[in-house]
């Protein structure tokens, strides 16, 4: 898979970034092991986890665990551009924190875990709305500056506290978040496009959406109530089973038909195509799965297969 420079960073990713949650929660360690020796053949080298995966089961930090242990095993972490964060809930017990002592705290059990002197990309994963953003961005420049983290990046962040984030980098000389990691894909367009991607244009930041296929629902898997249970995360796609859902999945359809491909790839090609778009985050957890992951930066859709798509998923 072709490598793209990751906006203003001088990282150099492939056009997938793929989503580690599924570490330790719906792959074992030896699953794990076998997924990321795939996506590595793949070509795919852009990896993204957390901290807090899978705290939802009682395992918080071990996707940061098993992708440490692979990275050690094959010998690989050069050749890995690797994303974590920080801040998000890590049990039924806490709430977000992106304070400057937790953060300085965290990154060093984040970076035993993940057995590297250093990370990539390094989230502010779930602002907690409270801490002045001079504080966090404290912490991280006193990261980036001792060599533990080279870009930092925000996810899930209001934007009056993003435009509070670059106005404290500007006025404080602190490290400026590079990347936005929102919640974009066909059928959750409308924030992302009015509020968000203006404010990635202005100050120069590139996106890597999560929920990328919907939890699922944008491969074509669910098309009814009783398709729900084919996935222990069926019921995130749930939401979707309305008019403006089956209208999209009817223009997939048409789109995919036409080209030969996947639903699940046209999803992706569509992002791709989207001028702020750097690489779509998405995870899978059987290995046929990545063929449609793999497609998606080959698939180039023409003016008639986008107004299709946008039609269907209007806001």
């Amino acid at each position: 898979m072709d490598r793209i420079k990751l906006g203003n960073t001088d990282l150099q990713i492939s056009k997938i970034n793929f989503g580690g949650n599924v570490f330790g929660w719906t792959l074992d360690e030896t699953a794990s092991f076998k997924m990321l020796d795939a996506l590595l053949e793949a070509g795919i080298n852009f990896i993204d986890t957390a901290d807090s995966y899978s705290w939802w089961i009682g395992k918080t930090g071990v996707s940061e665990t098993i992708i440490g242990k692979w990275m050690k095993s094959r010998g690989v972490r050069d050749e890995i551009v690797l994303a974590t964060k920080v801040g998000s809930q890590i049990s039924t017990d806490t709430s977000a924190n992106v304070s400057k002592e937790y953060i300085l705290k965290t990154v060093e059990e984040s970076l035993e875990r993940l057995q590297t002197d250093y990370i990539d990309l390094y989230y502010n994963h779930f602002d907690d709305n409270t801490t002045p953003v001079e504080e966090t961005l404290s912490a991280f420049d006193e990261l980036i500056k001792a060599g533990k983290v080279r870009h930092i990046g925000a996810s899930n962040i209001t934007t009056d506290r993003l435009k509070a984030s670059f106005d404290a980098s500007e006025k404080n000389n602190l490290a400026r978040y590079t990347v936005l990691q929102p919640h974009y894909n066909l059928v959750e367009r409308k924030m992302y496009e009015t509020e968000y991607a203006p404010l990635v244009e202005k100050y120069g930041m590139v996106s890597l959406p999560y929920f990328s296929l919907a939890a699922g629902f944008l491969t074509g898997k669910y098309r009814s109530k009783d398709d729900l249970s084919k996935s222990v995360r069926g019921g995130g796609a749930k939401a979707y089973l309305n008019d403006k859902g089956f209208s999209v999945l009817k223009a997939l359809d048409s789109v995919a038909a036409k080209h030969n491909s996947s639903l699940a790839t046209v999803s992706l090609a569509w992002l791709l195509h989207q001028e702020t778009i750097a690489a779509p985050l998405v995870s899978a957890t059987k290995e046929s799965h990545l063929e449609a992951l793999i497609n998606a930066p080959k698939l180039k859709l023409d003016q008639e297969d986008l107004q299709t798509l946008s039609e269907a998923s209007k806001h």
